[in-house]
């Protein structure tokens, strides 16, 4: 008989991909290095997209009622009372792994999921790990690192707080969180040649491929604008391919838009609004357009694909750009401005994609810029120091 997991690993985030993918690569790798000794359990938010997203995954989860932070009445009366619900669940799978003979460690992967579970997991006193993924903590990471160096001062030298990506020195409070490198799953990065990759999707499997994704809930801007474009200047997507993820938040009518533009612009596309295997679309890939969130910079970084980013317009501390500021300073990408009116994107951002659609010999040097990289291989790191602290 095989012996049974030791240790209950509990990964604490949800409400986007971002904030779940990350640890669906933790624990790959755990299961790699101890795969008869660890046992991964989710505790995600009930948004329908996370339990698409781990359920295509078959991992282990439990949905939790946890609601984000707002000063605005209604919203903060749903976080206050989802607050101690949440907590109330997080004790529970707490004890239900302590009852199973079992140790427990909390992996917060950050956001309004991940709060209140370290909340639970102070009380229960267990061991706590943080993930922070941008560039500029959000205010839950920054609440997050503050209670775990509260909880255990005598600790506070011990690497427990790591973060994907440097914090710009200003933000001193990070001065001593770790550095490690990106986090991409396995699903997440091109295992077959671009030719097969394309082959496999039912794309010529030797023309240049762009590959267009907003994130697992879409971004509307970018969407517009590939739209915009092809209706309006058909000819500069002339030759290429396109995978477009549109976004679970996109209505069917908006994906039938952007395929019917693509066929008049006598462009071959696949538009989706959700990408099972998204490895595959970034080995077919030879220019991306995508947001700059952590997530989909470590996949760029991870499969070496140039990149136009355009960072979420409407954070006040722009923490995307800044996410994709060293695939940029590498050589490897381009940050631009998503203005998000239809009419500014067409005519100030569409130039930038047309001259990297346009330009070969620049992807080709973008694309070598980013072999420089160091490996992505965060998710590995990460794994082995959690298995360090168990034993």
């Amino acid at each position: 008989m095989p012996t049974p997991p030791t240790t209950t690993f509990l990964f604490a985030g949800g409400g986007t991909g971002g904030h779940l993918y990350p640890g669906l690569a933790i624990a790959h790798a755990l299961r790699t290095l101890a795969p008869d000794s660890t046992h991964a359990l989710f505790l995600c938010s009930d948004r329908a997209i996370d339990a698409r997203i781990l359920t295509q995954e078959r991992a282990d989860f439990r949905p939790v009622p946890a609601r984000p932070f707002s000063i605005r009445p209604r919203p903060l009366v749903r976080f206050l009372s989802s607050w101690g619900k949440t907590v109330r669940l997080g004790r529970t799978a707490i004890r239900d792994a302590r009852a199973r003979g079992r140790n427990v460690h909390l992996v917060a992967l950050g956001g309004f999921v991940a709060a209140p579970l370290v909340q639970a997991a102070i009380v229960e006193r267990i061991p706590i790990t943080m993930l922070n993924l941008d560039a500029i903590p959000g205010k839950a990471n920054r609440w997050i690192a503050r209670r775990i160096r509260a909880a255990s001062p005598r600790d506070a030298r011990a690497p427990r707080i790591f973060t994907t990506l440097p914090i710009p020195p200003s933000h001193a409070y990070a001065a001593d969180w770790t550095v490690i490198p990106p986090i991409v799953r396995p699903a997440a990065v091109a295992t077959a040649s671009p030719a097969e990759s394309r082959r496999r999707l039912g794309l010529h499997p030797e023309r240049p491929t762009l590959m267009v994704t907003g994130g697992s809930l879409g971004a509307s801007s970018i969407n517009r604008l590939l739209l915009d474009l092809a209706r309006s200047t058909p000819h500069i997507l002339s030759g290429w391919q396109i995978l477009h993820q549109t976004g679970d938040k996109t209505d069917d009518s908006l994906t039938q838009s952007l395929q019917a533009a693509y066929a008049a612009a006598g462009t071959d596309a696949l538009v989706t609004p959700f990408v099972a295997d998204i490895g595959l679309w970034w080995g077919a890939a030879d220019l991306a357009v995508s947001r700059a969130g952590a997530g989909a910079v470590a996949e760029a970084w991870a499969n070496r694909v140039p990149t136009l980013f355009l960072p979420y317009p409407h954070h006040k501390d722009q923490h995307q750009r800044y996410n994709a500021a060293p695939l940029e300073q590498a050589g490897g990408a381009v940050i631009a401005t998503d203005h998000i009116d239809p009419a500014a994107n067409l005519a100030h951002t569409a130039p930038t994609l047309a001259s990297l659609l346009q330009d070969h010999s620049r992807r080709t040097s973008m694309r070598t810029a980013l072999t420089r990289l160091a490996p992505a291989n965060g998710a590995d790191h990460v794994a082995r120091i959690l298995l360090e602290k168990t034993t």
